[in-house]
């Protein structure tokens, strides 16, 4: 009987990098693989798991649901998506406007491409869209174009035209990238996969400023940020906080469904904006079926019932605060907005024991060594995701695996 290394071997593309642990259950914030080794996940299946693996409010609804109705199609009408869109639209947003539903960050990402190209149609042939370097917006063609990155475009030329690229948090630079064919300005208020960098309120505020200058929209990727990662339930205000942003579009994925595959687009009303996209502009088969809507439901109802935003805003200040405070050598910077961390290595430092390998991806290894899991952002940083209701201990527990591994490299 062959094992399943040599199954994944034989059957799986080999398009991960991935590490050699293969996990087999999960309970909170953590998992086990399949030998019985226990680790303190503070990766999140990249940002997924807001309550940790398995939480009984996700596992019940998602059991009552299976029990009851999976999937129907959206040529009817589905009462959990009328409820899972009006959580977000009044109790997460807060601003008037609609949503779509679909299956992860990448189409909730082609929605609003597609949002910001017909609205173009509309309003005299425009079409180019500016995205941010060091951005991720996903891997279809669409959202991979968005993607700022060369590393994410090589090999996959020729890439669909009309995407105009602009330096992160440079506002005259920005200003310049715009023309009479620029539709839109879409970017993510925390960009994860190049290290944790937030967008400057005075940026956010000069985007929002020309879009209502020369009549663009503005497009917010929080995928990664949505949902009380940064200790709001909209990312931005984690930037600036109140009203004074008003989006056109947010995407969302990832938190939303606590592992389930689950994504979704807002369309402000302002400028009668949800009706550009009307019957047969856009679809999907599964998006928004009653398993994934009832999933939804469970998962935004516990981080607004039991404040996990307040939870991510106190834990996460305390972990920089410790982290800050060790003024360890392995550690150049700490970038951190609620329970979203990034701790930007000491490159050099780190090189000479990684044996080539890229800083980030060596001490993420030495991690699940100890017992702990995190996630590299770009060559030089590892990013903490840890669930929105760790507690001290937890978080205790991370620093000292985490502190234990550094000290052990500086020897």
């Amino acid at each position: 009987m062959r094992t399943s290394d040599q199954l994944m071997q034989e059957f799986l593309l080999p398009n991960y990098g991935r590490y050699d642990v293969w996990p087999v259950r999960g309970e909170g914030a953590y998992v086990w693989d399949r030998d019985g080794k226990k680790y303190l996940d503070f990766a999140g299946g990249v940002a997924v798991c807001p309550l940790g693996h398995c939480p009984p409010p996700v596992v019940k609804a998602l059991t009552e649901q299976a029990n009851t109705l999976i999937h129907v199609s959206n040529w009817y009408c589905i009462d959990k998506q009328a409820e899972l869109a009006r959580i977000l639209v009044e109790e997460c947003v807060q601003i008037p406007g609609k949503c779509f539903f679909c299956n992860s960050g990448a189409e909730a990402n082609e929605g609003l491409l597609k949002l910001a190209r017909k609205y173009g149609q509309q309003t005299g042939g425009r079409y180019e869209i500016i995205t941010f370097t060091g951005s991720f917006h996903g891997r279809t063609f669409g959202a991979m174009t968005a993607t700022a990155q060369e590393k994410i475009h090589g090999g996959f030329g020729p890439l669909p035209p009309g995407f105009v690229y602009a330096p992160f948090n440079d506002a005259k630079a920005l200003e310049a990238a715009i023309t009479d064919k620029t539709v839109a300005i879409l970017l993510e208020p925390i960009q994860g996969e190049s290290g944790v960098h937030a967008v400057t309120p005075e940026f956010l505020r000069a985007a929002q400023r020309l879009c209502r200058e020369k009549d663009l929209l503005l497009l917010l990727d929080e995928v990664q940020v949505g949902f009380g990662r940064a200790g709001e339930m909209a990312g931005w205000r984690s930037i600036i906080p109140g009203d004074e942003i008003q989006p056109d579009g947010i995407s969302w994925a990832k938190a939303i469904g606590s592992g389930f595959p689950l994504g979704s687009f807002w369309v402000n009303d302002r400028r009668d904006l949800s009706k550009v996209l009307g019957p047969g502009t856009h679809g999907t088969t599964y998006g928004g079926s009653p398993l994934a809507c009832a999933v939804g439901i469970a998962t935004l109802r516990t981080i607004l019932d039991e404040n996990l935003c307040a939870n991510a805003k106190e834990r996460g200040a305390a972990i920089a605060a410790a982290t800050r405070g060790w003024n360890h050598p392995l550690i150049k910077e700490v970038r951190q907005l609620g329970l979203f961390i990034g701790f930007e290595l000491n490159a050099e430092a780190i090189a000479v024991k990684s044996g080539g390998k890229l800083p980030s991806i060596f001490l993420a290894q030495k991690l699940l060594d100890a017992g702990m899991m995190v996630t590299p952002a770009g060559p030089n940083v590892v990013r903490w995701l840890s669930p929105l209701n760790i507690t001290a201990a937890h978080a205790a527990e991370g620093l000292a695996i985490f502190k234990g591994v550094l000290d052990a490299l500086d020897a």
